[in-house]
């Protein structure tokens, strides 16, 4: 009986060991796992560390942060298009619509080009193509900075028009729906520069790497989302009058 006693403890130290993610030390006595701080534990396997750290990761918090925020997003817009359109149904006498700036559709040819640019850097994220991804990446910022500089033009060119948000309802709906939108895509650039950080440098770390794809990905929806807003402001400011 003490023969199988002996045989049998350390087996299953061997069991709880592997279960846990620790080396276990390669002892055979039951103090040499290392189960308590001083055995040796994470820190004398890297690669076992890191594993548990992905395990740890991938429920990420970041998606279900940007699925809030995207719903913040559909919200306040879903808000300010109902009351546009039940404002411009009305036939409110003062609801005076005006012809787009030809700054709005050079603004929509931007943000479409820079959804193909963050999609092409996404892929290469992907493929851990570090220096296609910072290629992308960058293109894709210049696009999106070029494409608020684009609204600020439009902006002025009503302006000179003499056109203001308080000219009429319409003009109102059209300074307040592209100002939000153009803050929302600056919001946007600067989540971008996080990503083109994350990307400079080569990662090694399994768990860095992971985390890359992560953020690239949530990113990614926030951007082609608000490339999808624009389209939809476009064809309501443009053509529901």
């Amino acid at each position: 009986m003490k023969v199988g006693t002996v045989e049998t403890l350390p087996s299953e130290k061997k069991k709880k060991l592997r279960r846990s993610g620790f080396s276990g030390g390669g002892s055979s006595t039951p103090g040499g796992g290392g189960n308590n701080g001083g055995g040796g534990g994470d820190s004398s396997n890297p690669k076992k560390q890191d594993s548990h750290e992905i395990e740890e990761f991938q429920p990420n918090k970041s998606r279900i942060l940007m699925w809030f925020l995207l719903t913040v997003v559909v919200m306040t817009f879903g808000g300010l298009i109902g009351a546009y359109i039940v404002i411009s149904t009305n036939g409110v006498l003062e609801w005076r619509p005006f012809d787009l700036p030809f700054q709005i559709w050079v603004s929509t040819a931007l943000i479409l080009a820079s959804s193909v640019t963050y999609k092409n850097a996404q892929k290469s994220i992907f493929q851990d193509d570090q220096p296609k991804a910072k290629k992308w990446l960058l293109a894709t910022t210049a696009l999106g900075g070029v494409f608020i500089s684009s609204q600020i033009l439009a902006w002025f060119s009503l302006a000179a028009r003499g056109v203001y948000v308080q000219s009429n309802p319409y003009a109102g709906f059209f300074f307040i729906l592209t100002a939000v939108h153009a803050v929302h895509v600056l919001g946007g650039i600067i989540a971008l520069g996080s990503v083109v950080l994350r990307t400079w440098q080569p990662i090694i770390s399994e768990e860095l790497i992971l985390k890359r794809r992560t953020y690239a990905q949530v990113v990614g929806w926030y951007w082609h989302f608000m490339g999808l807003l624009w389209i939809v402001l476009v064809v309501l400011l443009g053509f529901w009058k």
